[in-house]
């Protein structure tokens, strides 16, 4: 509540200084009962010429905090009665009614209050005004965006303001006025001009004012689509970076050892719901600290999967080696067990994990195009797990020795390399990036016991589709695979764009067995 009646007295001390109006009781009783229609008519006409207590009392019916004693209006304001019209406390009785609102008196209430918070002195507050409005404006608000566009500093809230003018001034009786109107309006990027130009066009009748309209209407529309082109494109990168992430650890497993692993997605819940550990953790011991619970949570998944990999490579996986059908049906039992014991230890149901404060929000680059946070930090993560892959397998010690185990085994076991110790790591190495692909994941979707059972299948796709054992196949892959899925689906929808995924990347392997890359290693050799 204090920060509700500071907002009221920012607001108040400006339009105080602007005007000598007042509000009437007549204006507050009309406003508060009666038709729907005659309440948004009332509140309308009240707009133009808000002073500070119209404002306050517009606030208040919002707020649900108004009451009729008989037919009198009265806000209801940290438990006293206040009298809108003079601002007196009086008594409310037990048998005072509430003020009933729809939604779309609560929409008009809305608007109404962003209508007068056009003129705040806060820069933010005008910002926040503009966005509520919309497309929610009519040639009875011109008075007071005229207003708000003559005393605005802001370059971008002034040019802001002149496209909600022009689309005020749509609905006009002067065709002068909506001609000026359609012109302006071709040079919005918003999808909401669009849906308004349309709408006009489908009741003008002077035929200049519908050629201006059909003008800004194909201008909109070309700059939309331009949103929606871009848009594409980072959703496949966004989509492509994800199962990249989910990909590398089975380009490892798969990819250099030869394991068919359906336990690969169960690996990546592990690391979503260690994730999911941290966070709770942080809440309860830390909450100061609680924007850094994912830097933390990042090696806890890890070293959860990676631990969970390396038990589960020592205890049944070394032993069938060479035989992949067989360490297939293995790990998809192992990965039924792995979902049955989570929803022991946390239940059935979905668990929340929360955005830190940062990953919150987004970019707006166009009207119609939006790249938000965390989407843009998982690419980001994509980006630097790959690099960290690439120098752990090409310029250590570690790395040397899964090569040479994979491209030679008898060769490198009689140079004195424990093999099965780097078949461990190995396998270890791959499971914690599923862990870390999990992290990623618990980010942008729910984390529940059927969380890899999503991935696994385009996970086994892009490292097919890439070239088994190859590194820079997958990237390619990922990338490519989430792009196309994306652009189809703009057109198909998303079923049918997943099976044409599918036709295509049969018909590519078809053709081309080895994938995008000639396949290396110990498959190879087999």
């Amino acid at each position: 509540m204090p920060k509700r009646i500071f907002q009221w007295l920012m607001i108040a001390m400006l339009l105080i200084a602007a005007r000598a109006y007042a509000l009437s009781a007549d204006e507050a009783k009309s406003m508060a009962s009666g038709e729907s229609d005659a309440r948004v008519a009332a509140l309308q006409k009240a707009v133009e010429n808000a002073d500070a207590r119209t404002v306050r009392f517009i606030q208040a019916l919002a707020d649900d905090a108004v009451k009729l004693v008989g037919e009198v209006p009265v806000m209801v304001l940290d438990g006293k009665g206040i009298d809108p019209v003079t601002q007196a406390e009086v008594s409310v009785p037990d048998t005072a009614e509430d003020v009933m609102n729809n939604n779309r008196m609560r929409g008009e209430l809305d608007t109404a209050l962003a209508a007068v918070k056009l003129l705040s002195p806060e820069v933010e507050v005008r910002r926040a005004a503009i966005k509520t409005l919309g497309g929610q404006v009519d040639a009875g608000k011109l008075p007071l965006l005229e207003k708000a566009l003559a005393s605005e500093t802001a370059p971008d809230l002034k040019e802001k303001l002149q496209l909600l003018r022009a689309a005020a001034m749509l609905g006009s009786d002067d065709a002068a006025k909506r001609l000026e109107a359609a012109t302006q309006l071709g040079s919005s990027a918003q999808a909401v001009t669009k849906t308004l130009l349309v709408e006009r066009l489908q009741v003008e009748t002077d035929g200049g004012v519908k050629a201006a309209l059909q003008k800004s209407l194909g201008t909109v529309e070309a700059r939309l689509a331009w949103g929606d082109r871009l848009g594409a494109i980072f959703s496949g990168i966004s989509l492509g970076s994800i199962l990249l992430l989910v990909a590398l650890g089975l380009a490892i497993t798969y990819g250099l050892m030869g394991v068919i692993n359906m336990a690969h997605g169960e690996l990546m819940m592990i690391g979503a719901y260690a994730t999911y550990t941290v966070q709770v953790l942080f809440q309860k011991y830390l909450p100061g600290a609680f924007d850094w619970y994912l830097l933390a949570a990042l090696p806890v998944a890890f070293m959860a999967s990676a631990l969970v990999g390396a038990a589960l490579e020592r205890s049944v996986i070394r032993f069938l080696y060479g035989r992949p059908l067989e360490t297939l049906l293995a790990t998809w039992g192992i990965s039924l067990m792995l979902m049955q014991l989570v929803r022991t230890i946390f239940g059935a149901q979905n668990v929340g994990v929360e955005n830190p404060s940062w990953m919150s929000g987004g970019v707006q680059l166009l009207g119609n195009l939006s790249l938000p946070y965390n989407r843009l930090v998982i690419v980001a993560f994509a980006v630097a797990v790959l690099a960290g892959v690439w120098f752990l397998i090409e310029k250590t010690r570690l790395g040397l020795f899964v090569r040479g185990v994979t491209q030679n085994r008898p060769i490198a076991s009689c140079m004195g390399v424990n093999t099965a110790r780097i078949d461990t790591y190995a396998f270890a190495l791959g499971s914690g990036i599923a862990g870390l692909a999990g992290c990623a994941l618990s980010q942008v979707g729910n984390v529940g016991p059927d969380l890899g059972q999503g991935y696994i299948v385009d996970s086994f796709m892009v490292v097919v589709l890439g070239g088994v054992g190859q590194l820079a196949g997958t990237v390619y892959a990922a990338m490519g695979l989430g792009i196309l899925n994306k652009f189809l689906e703009g057109w198909t929808g998303a079923v049918l764009a997943k099976i044409a995924v599918l036709v295509f990347i049969i018909i590519f392997i078809q053709k081309r067995p080895q994938g995008i890359f000639a396949m290396k290693g110990r498959s190879a050799e087999a």
